[in-house]
């Protein structure tokens, strides 16, 4: 196979997708703006969990990276994996995407087939993309990488792809087809960016619920846990959700504001996401109130807060909600030290040890071999949920 794939980004997204494409025989150069990124991947050393340094290196024959654009000269299909995070607003910021767009677009020969695969709001493929890409085919395939899931990858996981013509979506599919078990395709690339959104809005509503079941179940003093084991039972008409101190993570907290934009602009409502939302940001204030309510003063008491990644067995912290309830702690008088022994650094700080000398151990997101046995009797505050 001698297409040429060209990968901008190789974060959790394209560097999976990018060795993917490599091992199903494409010519891949996978380009990134962060030098000590390329510098490990070009190393044989893989920064992301889910990639070992065996898999990497296996691919090696048909991947390489690059932080130079110029190495996009000549690319049959190009792919955009880059973050559309939240400005300082929580509005969508598509600086990086569109700084990437640019710098790409102007290697091409005319006629390349180009693929965006991040998060953007319904219509900007169409409408900012579009006019940047002139001349290309340009598709829109969103996404679907889930960290540390053993179950499902790039590979297994369907793809939804749709193009701003017929001849861009075939070309989407049969280059997805390569590596990819089951590709369907829509009629506009406006439902499938919506589809994104729909997706990661469902899980933040759903969420949103669940931990205010958590707040009924703790007055109740049941373990919701215990009531989502129950409720789980029935086959038909439930799918569990579970608390949290918050959703973190690219997608949950971040993709449904690319909804809310799109719907601000043409006068649609989405009000459970506007409620959801407030809902899961005020999940750290409730458990700063459940701290002091165990310890009668926060001021001068030792915490630790355990697990400060997005979720368990990622060293991932975008939008954590351990940063949240850190700060509102520290604002309240604690003495506040964060275990992690998957992050290890974060923010200027190091992971601290376990042990017994805390007042107070909150649980955020433990990983799977955190030695929770190492806190003794100190109280512990679970935000997941349970007695």
């Amino acid at each position: 196979m001698s297409a040429k794939v060209v990968v901008v980004g190789q974060g959790y997204v394209g560097l999976p997708l990018a060795l993917a494409a490599a091992e199903a025989g494409y010519q891949v150069v996978g380009i990134d703006t962060d030098l000590d990124r390329v510098s490990s991947l070009a190393a044989g050393r893989s920064p992301i969990g889910d990639i070992s340094d065996s898999y990497l290196a296996a691919q090696s024959l048909f991947y390489r990276v690059s932080s130079d654009f110029g190495d996009a000269a000549g690319a049959d299909v190009v792919i955009l994996c880059l973050p559309t995070p939240l400005d300082a607003s929580r509005n969508p910021d598509h600086s990086l995407l569109l700084a990437g767009a640019k710098a790409v677009s102007s290697k091409l020969a005319a006629g390349a087939l180009v693929i965006n695969e991040s998060t953007v709001s319904p219509g900007f493929t169409r409408d900012v993309l579009g006019p940047i890409f002139a001349g290309h085919d340009l598709a829109y395939s969103p996404e679907r990488i889930d960290p540390a899931n053993k179950n499902w990858n790039v590979k297994n996981t369907p793809k939804l792809v749709s193009g701003l013509s017929d001849s861009a979506r075939s070309r989407a599919v049969d280059f997805y087809s390569k590596f990819v078990s089951a590709v369907s395709t829509y009629s506009s690339v406006e439902v499938v960016e919506t589809a994104k959104l729909l997706e990661n809005s469902f899980r933040l509503v759903n969420i949103s619920f669940i931990n205010e079941i958590a707040e009924f179940c703790d007055k109740m003093k049941i373990d919701v846990r215990e009531v989502i084991a129950a409720a789980s039972t029935k086959p038909y008409g439930f799918m569990p959700f579970f608390p949290s101190a918050g959703v973190g993570g690219h997608c949950i907290p971040v993709d449904p504001h690319y909804l809310v934009a799109k719907a601000r602009e043409i006068g649609a409502s989405t009000r459970f996401i506007d409620l959801a939302n407030q809902v899961n940001l005020e999940r750290p204030s409730y458990f700063v109130g459940k701290a002091a309510g165990i310890l009668g003063t926060l001021s001068g008491k030792k915490i630790v807060v355990i697990g400060v990644a997005y979720k368990p067995d990622v060293a991932d912290v975008r939008e954590t909600p351990a940063e949240a309830l850190i700060s509102l702690l520290r604002s309240a008088g604690a003495d506040v030290v964060w275990h992690d022994h998957v992050v290890g650094q974060w923010k200027g700080e190091a992971s601290a040890a376990l042990g017994a000398g805390y007042d107070l151990a909150v649980l955020v997101n433990p990983h799977s071999e955190t030695d929770l046995d190492a806190l003794g009797s100190v109280p512990v505050i679970d935000t997941r949920g349970g007695l």
